[in-house]
């Protein structure tokens, strides 16, 4: 089962997670007004590399774990996938959304 990117990295986008995805699965794009990562559920291979790498916790495993975000996530892949790279921010640079906090 894909992993799944949800609510916590809108708005964020550590950009960590791609640099590490060996099958280039996760894009950058803009959702709600913000932006935001995707999994793509069609790319991504289940290995598990993304997951340490959120500082914010914001991949989960399964789509079981984030069914509303898995849907996102499928919905909104196939637009971001040509979207250039997004930067990667410093994993220990703070949330800017005072709901989110730092896992690591």
């Amino acid at each position: 089962m894909p992993h799944v990117i949800n609510e916590k990295c809108l708005g964020e986008v550590y950009a960590t997670c791609a640099e590490v995805c060996p099958v280039d699965a996760i894009h950058p794009g803009q959702y709600q007004g913000e932006a935001f990562m995707t999994i793509d559920p069609d790319t991504c291979i289940d290995c598990g590399v993304c997951l340490p790498e959120c500082p914010i916790g914001a991949i989960v495993g399964s789509t079981d774990d984030s069914p509303e975000w898995a849907k996102i996530n499928a919905e909104l892949a196939p637009q971001f996938k040509s979207n250039p790279k997004a930067p990667v921010r410093p994993a220990n640079d703070p949330p800017r959304k005072p709901g989110n906090k730092l896992v690591k």
